[in-house]
């Protein structure tokens, strides 16, 4: 089967597959009292084994790995207890998106409430770029601070923690990104890390922590656990106050990791469960207002609601103003000032979505009338757009072209930009081959940032290019359906048993099913905007269901009147039409209005 898109004029096709997994899926259902539906979804989330299929559907907590683990975090609780009993001056730099104000937040919270004497900078992402600077170094340095504790940022800053360490001050390093290295002649990679007191980061060689795929401000509440645990031992709080500390930060733990768009697979799963129930009740006054000014205190949050809508306001003050905002809405213990800057932060963020509007447009008319359209890799140079946006417009060029893109912007020091991969093509490793055009970068296998001189620009397209080692077949967008299943199969007990697999994201896709033959025998445009569609639709037995679609009309529209006629695509929406027959993906949802539950169906892909 294939499914279809539209891009400009050309219709690009996107393969199904369908999941053919092997499993006894009876026997999984019998066991875990399940529908053999979910059991095959389970199964072609890789997950195996009577042990982990019980932490897949009903882990806790208590499940998560033992900080311990992380290399050098034993030694960094230490150094911190003894630097919080002797009143030394430590300072918090963090980062200045989702995952390093939480992280930020989740450091000082714990530090201040055992006492320590502690501050927090969150660098300018205009001024400062990011991570450590030496400005920064020698402002905490003019400021008598003994100790920098970094988060979500300095396992690259080598040169500004060897010079923070010959002003002779502690460094304690906490981070999530790859590690830098050499490649050597025998093509052997030799990692090179800070010279700090203390490096927590899980991707370093020799950390024994069995799941590296945490973000930076879990890797900072791992630390922290630590940290609580021995102060609590030397009786600076109680196991009482300890515990809830910890089980509030969850909530920034949770948030973080799908802010960051990590996998949502094995312990984050459980972070960001639990994380989101401590989101919904809440009594940090930010929290709290972030969700008043975005209509969602009575909502049972999903990983949805932090990617799309409380999330990007986090990012939009980073972007567009200081994150420092965002830090300081999580701070407060006054409601008024909490609602006042979640309210400045949502208006940020719908400034932000009016600037990347404006900003995709020109990228993809940049794209489709020069020589671009024709790369594997695409760079796109938009002089004039604000740097902070070039990350979201790169990632809706990937999802348009599904190829690898950067969007490269002019900055007050050259050149700088940020990258958005596909699963194929892993951008940190391809960049590093590269790196001497650049003054600087970082990153991992699905995002990177970048900075070079406005010379480099060309050269840096044309070497990705020609190394990309891309074909053909990974640059077609792959749909996975778990199960071709009839829409006649659908129950609301089923729906129901669909959110165990909970929460979906980045990891842990939401499931997809599959029919062929379905008849689409009337339409309406709902919607402020007119940008959804609802149907009537029909399988072969003449049963109607509802189905709702929220994509993109107008590519749904081509594509209908490319197959069917533009008479009969508007036949759908007036008199209704008999012969619009195709095979859809969907997954069945439960709509409520005015109390009342029904079943609908929601189309995510389509083809004739």
């Amino acid at each position: 089967m294939t499914g279809s898109s539209l891009s400009g004029d050309e219709l690009f096709m996107a393969k199904w597959m369908v999941s053919a997994k092997k499993a006894d899926f009876n026997g999984i259902a019998a066991k875990f009292q399940i529908d053999p539906v979910i059991a095959r979804i389970i199964r072609n989330r890789d997950v195996e084994g009577e042990e982990a299929i019980e932490k897949f559907l009903h882990g806790t907590t208590a499940d998560l790995y033992d900080p311990n683990l992380l290399k050098d975090a034993g030694k960094a609780a230490a150094i911190l207890c003894d630097k919080t009993r002797e009143k030394k001056k430590i300072r918090v730099i963090g980062d200045y998106d989702i995952d390093g104000v939480c992280a930020s937040y989740i450091l000082i919270a714990c530090l201040e409430q055992c006492g320590a004497a502690v501050d927090v900078v969150i660098p300018h992402r205009i001024q400062d770029g990011y991570g450590l600077n030496d400005r920064l170094i020698e402002e905490a340095a003019g400021d008598g601070v003994d100790t920098i504790l970094t988060c979500d940022n300095g396992i690259a800053a080598l040169p500004q923690i060897a010079f923070a360490k010959e002003l002779g001050m502690t460094v304690i390093v906490t981070d999530h990104h790859e590690v830098p290295y050499e490649v050597q002649e025998d093509g052997s990679r030799v990692e090179t890390l800070p010279l700090a007191d203390a490096v927590v980061d899980p991707k370093q060689s020799g950390c024994s922590y069995p799941y590296k795929g945490i973000c930076g401000a879990v890797t900072a509440y791992k630390l922290m656990e630590i940290y609580l645990g021995k102060m609590e031992g030397e009786g600076v709080l109680s196991a009482g106050e300890k515990e809830t500390l910890l089980r509030e930060l969850l909530a920034f733990a949770g948030f973080a990791t799908v802010g960051d768009v990590m996998e949502l697979t094995d312990e984050n799963r459980i972070l960001v469960r639990y994380g989101l129930q401590q989101i919904e009740q809440s009594a940090n006054p930010g929290l709290r207002a972030l969700l008043t000014v975005n209509e969602l205190t009575q909502k049972r949050l999903t990983g949805y609601h932090i990617g799309f809508i409380l999330g990007p306001c986090l990012n939009a003050t980073g972007r567009l103003d200081t994150a420092k905002r965002a830090l300081a809405m999580f701070r407060t213990k006054e409601q008024a000032e909490a609602v006042t800057i979640a309210g400045e932060l949502k208006a940020l963020n719908d400034s932000r979505k009016e600037m990347t509007l404006l900003g995709t447009k020109q990228a993809i008319e940049q794209i489709e009338n020069t020589t671009l359209k024709e790369d594997k890799v695409l760079v796109v140079f938009l002089p004039d757009c604000h740097e902070s946006l070039a990350g979201i417009i790169a990632g809706r060029i990937r999802e348009r072209y599904h190829k690898p893109v950067f969007v490269l912007t002019r900055g007050e020091e050259g050149v700088k930009g940020s990258g958005r991969s596909i699963e194929a093509y892993h951008m940190y490793d391809k960049m590093s081959e590269c790196k001497e055009l650049y003054t600087k970068y970082g990153g991992h296998k699905m995002a990177a940032g970048v900075s070079m001189p406005e010379e480099n620009v060309e050269g840096f397209r044309a070497f990705l290019n020609a190394h990309c080692g891309l074909t053909e077949e990974d640059l077609v967008e792959v749909i996975h359906i778990d199960v071709p299943m009839p829409m006649s199969y659908v129950t609301t007990e089923l729906v129901r048993q669909l959110s165990l697999l909970e929460p979906f994201g980045n990891g842990n896709p939401k499931p997809v099913f599959a029919q062929k033959n379905v008849r689409v025998c009337r339409g309406r445009i709902l919607g402020k905007n007119r940008n959804v569609g609802k149907y009537r639709v029909a399988d072969e037995a003449g049963r109607e269901y509802d189905m709702m679609y929220f994509g993109d009309l107008a590519r749904w529209h081509a594509f209908l009147a490319a197959h069917f006629g533009q008479e009969e695509t508007d036949r759908l929406y007036s008199g209704g039409s008999s012969a619009i027959v195709i095979s859809v993906i969907y997954y069945p949802d439960i709509n409520v209005y005015k109390g009342v539950e029904s079943l609908q169906m929601v189309m995510q892909d389509y083809s004739a």
